[in-house]
């Protein structure tokens, strides 16, 4: 495996640009079986005392089985010449075809993790918390327009175990 571990609070990293403009894809499960997707939304800081990444996605993804039926996840983040690989992953389902012959993209195998050879940055989170984002608690009315199908988002937040970037 050509990574590194390092800790997480040495990393140089702009949250903003790498999951809201460069995406990620979040990938839950092992060798037997996987799926991965690719997304904008999400967030990394400290809470409760841990270094963590919080993701959000809604239950007709085919990763959403993953998410609720193992106890990992991992976000891989890519160089822009990715970029073609990460669309094709955010717009097709992993119950119509292979992704990863599709795209090319290499998984690595852990006991309980998977993620991509080509990444640049890997965060191996475990599942801390869990919650679906409840209407009543918007404050912000505008908001409502990214659940005119009522589809509303589960928020996964795990704790960073790990943080492997590329040699």
């Amino acid at each position: 495996m050509n990574f590194t571990e390092i800790n997480c609070e040495n990393l140089n990293m702009n949250a903003f640009k790498s999951i809201g403009k460069d995406w990620m894809l979040i990938t839950s499960g092992n060798k037997e079986k996987f799926n991965t997707m690719t997304a904008s939304w999400g967030s990394v800081g400290v809470l409760w005392n841990k270094n963590i990444a919080t993701i959000f996605v809604r239950p007709q993804r085919y990763t959403f089985e993953f998410l609720e039926n193992n106890d990992f996840y991992t976000l891989s983040f890519f160089d822009d010449e990715f970029k073609k690989e990460l669309a094709f992953c955010g717009r097709n389902s992993g119950k119509d075809l292979d992704k990863v012959k599709s795209t090319g993209l290499a998984p690595i195998f852990d006991d309980n993790f998977t993620f991509f050879s080509q990444a640049k940055l890997v965060f191996v989170c475990k599942k801390i918390y869990t919650d679906f984002i409840k209407p009543d608690n918007f404050l912000d009315d505008s908001i409502k327009i990214n659940y005119e199908n009522n589809d509303y988002h589960k928020m996964y937040v795990g704790e960073i175990m790990k943080c492997l970037v590329k040699k």
